[in-house]
């Protein structure tokens, strides 16, 4: 694990967007792993400023999403389809962007979303990390083992999302997420953490056994994996 800590926003989020361009610049085709959540925000605001400069061409890039809440109509604000819509892929034209499915026969969409990973080895991953330990819908005690499943959302997780949404109750309780084998499968992996309330996750998934009670911390098995943290979610390391 690469370990790169920085003292203000801007750096950081800068830093990420030359790695990933970087990356993108050595391949004649590019599969791409995204992430939702507060996290990476700042990291599309800074893509969609590379994109508009011509620092990279999307023409070559798909991009793969970790997860989406079952249930929710990809209309919906708080739906990952939504948020990508809106935060990424209606100000850069990549040549696929790919969520998992809503609505449908969730065990369809599973089996869907497995087969297209299968054709699409991601060759880098953007994930964030939850308070828990989570990354994607793999909560505490997922099996290091899963792919492509169903979720039952923990009432932390649930609690940590509710902000996007009008009230606790309207949070879904189910997603579909990659699994950890899913995300361990990628060539190379970026994980992003900002805040003191990462810091506990980002000690144990760096410092702690690894375990499934912490899924975060099947990444010290991983060969490629570079963290991004601001001092505070640092600050424990």
């Amino acid at each position: 694990m690469k370990i790169k800590i920085f003292q203000n926003d801007e750096q950081l989020y800068n830093e990420i967007k030359n790695h990933i361009i970087s990356e993108i610049r050595e391949l004649p085709s590019f599969n791409l792993g995204l992430a939702t959540g507060s996290t990476p925000e700042k990291l599309y605001l800074k893509l969609i400023e590379a994109y508009t400069s011509k620092e990279f061409d999307p023409s070559s890039i798909k991009t793969f999403n970790l997860d989406e809440y079952i249930g929710l109509e990809e209309s919906h604000e708080a739906s990952y389809h939504y948020y990508m819509q809106t935060k990424l892929f209606q100000h850069i034209p990549f040549k696929g962007s790919h969520v998992p499915k809503s609505t449908g026969n969730p065990e369809e969409n599973v089996k869907e979303y497995n087969k297209l990973l299968e054709e699409n080895p991601i060759d880098l991953q953007i994930l964030g990390i939850g308070s828990n330990g989570h990354i994607a819908f793999n909560e505490p005690n997922t099996s290091f083992l899963e792919t492509v499943h169903i979720a039952t959302l923990t009432e932390k997780t649930i609690i940590d999302n509710s902000r996007f949404f009008n009230s606790i109750e309207e949070v879904p309780k189910t997603a579909i997420t990659m699994g950890l084998k899913n995300i361990m499968n990628a060539k190379k992996i970026i994980l992003i953490a900002t805040g003191l309330n990462k810091a506990d996750a980002i000690f144990k998934t760096v410092k702690g056994e690894v375990t499934e009670k912490v899924p975060a911390s099947i990444l010290q098995q991983h060969p490629n994996v570079t963290i991004y943290l601001d001092s505070e979610a640092a600050s424990k390391l």
